[in-house]
């Protein structure tokens, strides 16, 4: 049901403008003016405290340990996440809405480290890269071992366009380093900042007899930031190349394929969550069926990243 919804979401075009040409497709509550707030009771072991989490949904208040699903359409998820780990119960936060203006919303990101601690039970610290992207968060979560495993990424769509169109702002840190907690090793500090960064991704996906997922890319943007912005860059234009995209300027390694062994998940037909194994380029006029789009405040590896770092993101559109 949330998949057909987010289908026809996508496929409307809200409010679409035109100009030199083209025209430019607000994508579902890509305004980021839309919140629920979530009111999350944590265990009284850790505290008892109520952790506050958001989601880009309809304005609502929720209260309770209530697993989020997505709704009123909009195909967004966040990294915010109710978790149930050890019997304990814990919210994380990294997405807020944030003033832009009187009125006007935008998406605050930033790369935090939440810690549970109990005194001969459990002493963690989990590096959180606050990301929206498009697709569903399967809550509650309840081991850290496979990040990407509770995470449905990418929405069915068959359109071919020309950019993703956003607004976004960067602030990053004066330390020159980098942090790995994944909350059950020990936390190590690494050489060199993160970035920040932005994609859309189009992929055709088929499934096998046995219920593997697989897909072939057909069209990529993807953009990194490493640097603070001087304030806003407002209707910034991330083009879609389409087919191989290895021989042409400006290519980045993060560009490329994903890893199998960072291979996204998506449910297949028997509502199974496995991983979609991208195994090559597709033909430059190829149709996709699913879209991704992903805003994050770290980039690379799960659990890595410069705490502080914050990307801002905001009124997200499709070009064509």
């Amino acid at each position: 049901m949330i998949m057909r919804i987010i289908t026809s979401t996508i496929s409307i075009l809200l409010l679409a403008t035109s100009a030199a040409g083209e025209t430019v497709v607000p994508i579902s509550y890509g305004n980021m003016n839309r919140w629920e707030v979530r009111h999350i009771p944590e265990s009284g072991i850790i505290g008892g405290n109520t952790k506050t989490l958001y989601e880009i949904a309809p304005n609502d208040t929720i209260d309770g340990n209530i697993a989020y699903k997505n709704k009123g359409g909009s195909p967004w998820a966040t990294s915010n996440v109710l978790a149930h780990v050890k019997g304990i119960t814990k919210g994380s936060n990294a997405v807020f809405p944030d003033m832009r203006a009187p009125g006007d919303r935008a998406a605050k990101l930033s790369t935090i480290i939440e810690r549970v601690k109990v005194i001969g039970l459990i002493n963690i610290d989990v590096l959180v890269g606050g990301s929206i992207f498009m697709g569903e968060m399967i809550e509650p979560i309840r081991s850290t071992d496979n990040p990407y495993g509770n995470m449905v990424m990418g929405v069915p769509f068959s359109k071919r366009p020309k950019a993703l169109q956003y607004d976004y702002k960067v602030e990053m840190p004066a330390a020159d380093e980098r942090v790995y907690s994944s909350g059950f090793s020990r936390k190590k500090t690494l050489p060199g900042r993160d970035n920040a960064e932005v994609y859309i991704i189009l992929q055709r996906r088929w499934e096998d007899s046995d219920g593997n997922l697989y897909a072939k890319r057909v069209g990529t943007g993807r953009e990194r930031y490493a640097a603070s912005t001087d304030g806003w860059v407002n209707g910034h234009r991330l083009d879609v190349q389409y087919g191989d995209i290895t021989g042409t300027p400006g290519f980045k390694d993060y560009m490329g394929l994903i890893p199998e062994d960072k291979s996204y998940y998506a449910r297949n037909s028997k509502g199974k969550m496995v991983p979609v194994k991208e195994v090559g380029w597709d033909a430059p006029d190829a149709t996709p069926t699913h879209m991704l789009v992903m805003a994050s405040a770290a980039s690379g590896t799960a659990y890595i990243g410069t705490p502080g770092l914050t990307l801002w993101v905001d009124n997200f559109a499709l070009v064509y």
